[in-house]
C-alpha cells in the first residue's frame, strides 16, 4: 500500500465509520501522515507493520513535536491521535485490540470562564455596532445569540441552513459524532435571525450554509473570532471572552437558575455527563466569589 492509501482509509474510517468533526478529521489524519513520514517510519508500510510500531516509536514521535513547541494539551491530543490510528492499523490489520502503552502528558483541567448577561448582551452589541453594513450587523447579532441563547457551538450555528426559516419555536441541532438534540428557539433569537434573513443580499437556496460572509461564501468561524476578539477589546473584557465563553454562560446560567444536569446535558449535546458536571464547579466558584466579596468575615 502507499502512503496516500493508508491515510485515505484513515480518514474514510473518521468520517463515515466514527462521524467525527472535519477539524478532528483533519487533526488527525495530519498526525498519522506525521508518524508515517517520520525518519524512523517503515520503509514501505502496510497495516501489519504500522501494527507492530511500539512505545518507542510514539515515544519519539512525540518529542519530535515537542521539539517542534508544542504544549502540553497539543501533546496529548497528538497521543491520542497515535494510539487511535494504531489501533484502527490493528483492526485493519486482523489483529486483537490492543494499544503501546504510553502514559500522555497531564493536562490540567480548568475551569470555563463564562461571561454574565450584561457583559455577553454588550459583546453581541458591540459586534454588531463595529460591522461595516447593515446586514452584517444582523448576521453576526444572530450568530452570537445562538451561542448565548441556545447554547449553540459556534461550528453548529454556522452549520444552520436556510431550511429552518421562518425559525420556529425550537431546533433540531446536530452536533459532535452527528448525534442531535432539540433546543429551545427563544423569541430574540427567532427574531434576529429573521432580520439577517430579510437583510442579506444574497440569494439562500435551502441546501447552502444561511449565515454568509461579506462576500457571499460561508461565514467563518474565524470571522466571528475577530469581530468578538475586537469587541472583547473595546469593553476591557479578558482574552477568554471567547464565542465559546456564550456556551459556557448558557450553561452556567441556567445551571445556576435551577437546571438539572440532565437536562443540560441534552441542550448541550455532551455524550457524557462528566463533561456536564464541570458546570457545578464553575458555579460553586461563582458563588464562592460572591460570597468572599459580600460577607462581612469572609
Amino acid at each position: 500500500m502507499t502512503i496516500p492509501e493508508i491515510l485515505g482509509a484513515w480518514h474514510d474510517h473518521l468520517t463515515h465509520d466514527r462521524r467525527r468533526s472535519a477539524h478532528t478529521v483533519r487533526a488527525y489524519v495530519a498526525t498519522a501522515q506525521r508518524l508515517l513520514l517520520a525518519p524512523d517510519a517503515p520503509p514501505a508500510p502496510d497495516w501489519a507493520t504500522i501494527a507492530a510500531l511500539d512505545v518507542g516509536a510514539l515515544r519519539n514521535q512525540l518529542a519530535s513535536r515537542r521539539a517542534a513547541g508544542i504544549g502540553q494539551v497539543s501533546a496529548a491530543r497528538e497521543l491520542s491521535a497515535l494510539k487511535a490510528f494504531l489501533g484502527f492499523a490493528r483492526a485493519r490489520a486482523g489483529l486483537p485490540p490492543a494499544t503501546p502503552r504510553l502514559r500522555g502528558p497531564r493536562v490540567k483541567k480548568g475551569l470555563p470562564r463564562p461571561v454574565t448577561p450584561d457583559e455577553a448582551l454588550h459583546l453581541a452589541q458591540t459586534v454588531a455596532e463595529d460591522a461595516a453594513e447593515p446586514w452584517i450587523a444582523a448576521r453576526d447579532m444572530a450568530v452570537l445569540l445562538l451561542l448565548y441563547g441556545a447554547g449553540l457551538r459556534i461550528g453548529e450555528a454556522l452549520a444552520l441552513t436556510p431550511a429552518i426559516l421562518p425559525p420556529g419555536e425550537s431546533l433540531v441541532i446536530t452536533g459532535k459524532g452527528g448525534r442531535q438534540r432539540l433546543i429551545a428557539v427563544l423569541p430574540v433569537v427567532r427574531d434576529a435571525i429573521g432580520r439577517y434573513a430579510d437583510l442579506c443580499p444574497w440569494p439562500l437556496p435551502r441546501d447552502q450554509p444561511l449565515f454568509r460572509g461579506s462576500k457571499g461564501g460561508p461565514l467563518s468561524p474565524g470571522m466571528i473570532r475577530r469581530a468578538m476578539a475586537r469587541a472583547r477589546i473595546a469593553l476591557g473584557l479578558p482574552p477568554t471572552a471567547t464565542p465559546h465563553a456564550l456556551r459556557h454562560s448558557f450553561a452556567t446560567h441556567l445551571l445556576g437558575a435551577g437546571a438539572d444536569l440532565r437536562s443540560l446535558q441534552e441542550l448541550l449535546g455532551h455524550a457524557s455527563l462528566s463533561s456536564t458536571q464541570i458546570y457545578t464547579r464553575v458555579d460553586a466558584a461563582r458563588l464562592l466569589e460572591v460570597y468572599r466579596g459580600a460577607h462581612p468575615r469572609a
